[in-house]
């Protein structure tokens, strides 16, 4: 695949009176072409401080960035058109209708302005388009602003929150639209808070922590990589959880126990679970690999989740069997 993105190195240092703070320290992103890319970081990460240089908003102290082929930001006027892009929020003016703040705006950018158009049908504000944008709720203003950055059809968009105040409905038309945008053939490099969406949309995502790169690649690799290894155990109705969880204790497991089921947590061998509580009579009705899912992974990477394979209500009594899988 073609990279329409990529970013080495990049490096960007302030000074204050508390010294020098690395917002960027050699981060490092590469987005291939036609992909729905996540780009994900606790607050304070460098992912808006990451957008605004690569935009030529912000002087980098050190790196290489580039986009369709092209170093930025020397060459950034040359590739500009080809790029649409919100960061941060957005501003239109209050007494403008829709219509008429994409109007100016593509005659500002010498874009015929049958595009307005379809791009107000794209976000979903043809029949709102001539109201005053001071009467539109926070989650309208952000579909106008999706709305300004494809007047140019470009080939790579780049959105900073999009969703935001967005309800569940019109998050869902957005994630529609990502879609859409990217079977056309259009890049899209999405930040949000969201990660279930990332996690529903995305074809691959970067991770930035500390101004680095912690992890990137598709969305499956990335979860594959932080899969604990671990099953979850429901048995019948009116079973002991508990009587059951220390059995499998008892031969070395490491259960976790929870509301109505259990997790064990170094299960190379599930048929052994099955198996030693067939023999006391107790018996599973679900036995299930216990997935990551993005947020998991991500609280993770960034330092502040529990250790990879623990439950978010973790058993103090956890045993471990040591080194290696139980039941191998």
């Amino acid at each position: 695949m073609t990279a329409v993105l990529e970013i080495s190195g990049l490096r960007k240092t302030y000074r204050g009176r508390k010294g020098v703070r690395n917002a960027l320290d050699g981060f490092d992103m590469v987005v291939e072409a036609g992909q729905v890319h996540g780009f994900l970081g606790p607050n304070g990460s460098g992912k808006t401080t990451t957008l605004r240089t690569l935009l030529g908003l912000i002087k980098p102290n050190d790196g290489r960035m580039a986009i369709l082929g092209r170093e930025v930001p020397r060459h950034l006027p040359a590739v500009a058109r080809e790029v649409g892009a919100i960061v941060e929020s957005p501003q239109f003016f209050g007494n403008f209708t829709a219509e008429t703040t994409l109007s100016l705006l593509a005659d500002a950018g010498g874009v015929n302005r049958n595009r307005v158009h379809s791009v107000l049908d794209l976000v979903g504000l043809r029949d709102r388009s001539k109201e005053r944008v001071k009467t539109y709720s926070l989650g309208m203003k952000q579909r106008l602003a999706v709305a300004s950055a494809l007047l140019k059809e470009p080939k790579l968009l780049i959105l900073d929150e999009p969703a935001n105040g967005l309800d569940p409905g019109g998050i869902r038309e957005m994630r529609t639209l990502m879609r859409t945008l990217s079977e056309s053939g259009m890049t899209v490099l999405l930040s949000s808070h969201i990660l279930g969406e990332i996690q529903l949309i995305c074809d691959s995502v970067t991770i930035i922590s500390a101004g680095r790169r912690v992890t990137s690649g598709s969305v499956s690799s990335v979860l594959a990589q932080h899969t604990s290894g671990g099953v979850r155990v429901r048995l019948e109705p009116g079973v002991d959880l508990v009587g059951a969880a220390q059995l499998l204790r008892a031969a070395g497991a490491q259960v976790n126990l929870e509301k109505d089921h259990f997790t064990v947590g170094n299960a190379s061998n599930p048929a052994q679970i099955t198996k030693l509580l067939a023999e006391r009579q107790i018996y599973v009705s679900e036995l299930s690999p216990v997935a990551a899912d993005l947020e998991e992974v991500f609280l993770e990477l960034t330092g502040t989740a529990p250790v990879a394979g623990h439950s978010r209500q973790v058993d103090e009594t956890v045993m471990s069997a040591g080194k290696g899988g139980w039941g191998q």
